[in-house]
């Protein structure tokens, strides 16, 4: 079982320069195992998707995939659409970020699907899993 945290428990990801792209996702994926963040070259638009050739590799540390970079913490709740997220990450911190849901094997972009929250998304994709592996 995932850790599934209680209503208004506030998540946060630590941002600095030297952290790696990876070190990032792995702490999102502590909140939601569903879920999963890539980070791109440019941000996109709500309901829209972006191209794998502008995806960053999550071995680049963050200062090097960011237009501003202030150190902070990014603080959300599972209740946050993943638009909001997404464009808090890249208001806040320069970071163009992508949430994606795991759907069976694969891992699918949540652009149609942005005006879900984070826990609708996770438990989506807990339901998929499920349905998967039966």
């Amino acid at each position: 079982m995932y850790y599934k945290p209680q209503d208004n428990f506030k998540m946060t990801l630590d941002i600095s320069d030297e952290l790696l792209l990876s070190d990032l996702q792995k702490v999102f994926n502590t909140y939601f195992p569903f879920l999963k963040i890539e980070f791109f070259k440019k941000p996109h638009k709500i309901g829209e998707g972006l191209a794998k050739s502008l995806l960053f590799d999550n071995k680049k540390i963050v200062k090097d995939c960011r237009t501003a970079h202030v150190i902070g913490k990014l603080e959300f709740e599972e209740t946050m659409e993943v638009a909001v997220f997404e464009s808090k990450l890249q208001e806040e911190f320069g970071l163009s970020v992508q949430v994606f849901r795991k759907s069976g094997n694969v891992w699918l972009e949540t652009s149609a699907t942005d005006t879900w929250t984070l826990r609708q998304q996770n438990d989506e994709g807990a339901e998929l899993d499920t349905q998967f592996k039966d």
